[in-house]
Parts: C-alpha cells; structure tokens; sequence
C-alpha cells in the first residue's frame, strides 16, 4: 500500500506541469494560434520563478515571476506572429531556442541553490486517511490549481459567450472579423494565456518538484504538453486523462529501473516520448470524421485596412 501510494504521488507531481501547459496551449489554439515556444516559455518560468522564491522567500512570488516570465515571451511571440504576421511555427521554433538561451543565462548564478519547497496540504484526520488520504488532501496547491484551471477553461470554453466568440476566432477567422469581433485582440489574449500556464508550469518544477534549479530542467515537458493538446483533441476534459497518462508512464520507467528490470536505462528514459509518438500515430489512423483541431489554426489572419 505505501508503495502504490508513493507511486500515485509521484505521477500526480509529474503530470502537474504537463497539464499546466497544455490547458494554456488548448486556449491558445482554440484561438486558433499555434505556438511551438511552450518549451522555452516553461524553461523561462523554472528560472525567474526559482529566482523570484530565492530572493523573495516567498513561494507565491516565484509563481508570479514564473507567470511574468511566461508573458513576457509570449508578447514576443504575439509581435511577430500576430503583429508582423510571421509564420507561427518558425516563431514558436525560434521562441524555444531564445527561451532555453536566455534561462541559462539568468539561472547560471542559481545552480547550486536550494529553497524551501511548496508547503503541501495537510487536513487532520483527512490527510491521515491510509491511501487515498494524501492524495486528495495532502497535495501542493499546484496540483489542485491544475484540476481547477482545467474545469475553469471547460466553462469558459462551452458555457460563456466569450468562449464562443474565442472559438469562432480559432475556426473562421474571416466570418469573425466580419461579425466586428477583434480578432487579433483576442489571439493576443489567448497567446498570453497561453505563456502564463506555461509559465507556471516551468515554475513549479522547482518551487514544487524538486527545491533547485538546473538548465535544461524542464526536459522536453513543453514539447509533450504540445502533443496532449492533439491527444485530447482540443477538449479540456482529456487533458486530464492525457496528462496523467504520460505522467505515469515517466514514473513507471524510473521505478522499473530501480527494480532491475533488464531493459536498457536509454530506451526507458525514452519512454514518454516514444509513448508520445505512438499516440499521435494511433490517433491520426483512428481518426475517420476528418481532423478535429480548429480550421484556422496556425493560419495567419490580416484585417482589412
């Protein structure tokens, strides 16, 4: 029991901040805006956001360094894909590699340093429960944050008049324009969304994860976070299912290492992206009714003057 209960802790902590970013990247094409750069956008927020909790003290501060940091490049990314109407997956490409420039840069004098790691939720009598204590009651507020943002956009999205309007940007963006609605206000909106969940979850690996910083820590997690968004088809309820999924499957390689399975330690640190892959192929060949993404997604939309 305590071992499963170890197990499921592990892949909660390790589907927290695939899920973070995928729920802001599903906003950001929903809007029908397709950003490449999650990945240095998260390495952004792992940086300014250790930075921000090790000068500060403060946990919540470093989680607003992290979302600040995140915005910030995404501006970047809405002025040249937005407003100099530059191909998106070059500038998301070129986002990742000035993000991962630019974090090691501003975290070369964080190696080394440790903080206090987010406090975790404990509830007398509640938390205490064998198995399933812990779990539901005994998590950082990162980890509920996540499941919360996730039914937050599920309403936004398919309850709210904004939602709708967001996704008729995402899927005809000319009939939107027409209509009066500002599409490229809206976009830019939806890319800063975007950069704030990818922020924050870049953030929380060292404010939560593990209490240090090291470049390169995010480790590929914005490229996944990528392919959640196409494995839930563009619906929040299956990020959930996505996210633990490959969650799980990064935590089951480490423990299957430390059991002396005979499988080579490279191939099994291969693993999630490998099961990545497999989805996106499994998907695609299942798929019968035509693609489910939005119609306008990475097409570059110019107003009339």
């Amino acid at each position: 029991m305590g071992l499963l209960e170890a197990i499921i802790l592990a892949v909660l902590a390790a589907s927290t901040p695939l899920l973070l970013a995928a729920t802001g990247e599903l906003i950001t094409e929903r809007a029908g805006v397709l950003n490449l750069g999650v990945e240095g956008m998260m390495i952004m927020g792992a940086a300014c956001g250790f930075g921000g909790a090790l000068y500060s003290g403060s946990i919540f501060v470093g989680a607003l360094c992290g979302i600040a940091a995140g915005i910030a490049l995404s501006l970047v990314f809405a002025m040249m894909a937005l407003g100099l109407a530059v191909n998106q997956v070059a500038t998301g490409l070129a986002l990742t590699i000035l993000g991962i420039g630019l974090s090691g840069l501003i975290g070369a004098g964080f190696v080394g340093e440790r903080i206090t790691p987010a406090p975790r939720l404990y509830i007398p009598g509640l938390t205490d429960i064998p198995l399933v204590g812990r779990i539901l009651f005994g998590e950082d507020g990162f980890v509920y944050l996540s499941l919360l943002l996730v039914v937050a956009v599920w309403l936004f999205l398919y309850r709210t008049r904004a939602g709708l309007i967001l996704r008729a940007a995402g899927d005809n963006h000319t009939s939107a324009h027409a209509l009066g609605y500002p599409v490229l206000t809206i976009r830019l909106y939806a890319v800063m969304f975007g950069g704030a969940c990818a922020g924050l979850a870049g953030a929380y690996l060292p404010l939560a994860y593990t209490p240090f910083f090291i470049p390169g820590m995010t480790a590929g997690r914005g490229w996944i976070a990528l392919a959640l968004v196409v494995f839930a088809s563009w619906r929040p309820g299956r990020l959930v299912i996505g996210a633990y999924l490959f969650g799980a499957v990064t935590i089951l390689q480490l423990h299957a290492q430390g059991w002396g399975v005979g499988i080579p330690s490279q191939f099994m640190s291969a693993l999630p992206y490998l099961a990545t892959v497999i989805v996106l192929v499994l998907l695609s060949r299942a798929r019968t009714g035509g693609s489910t993404a939005p119609a306008a997604l990475g097409t570059v939309f110019v107003p009339d003057r």
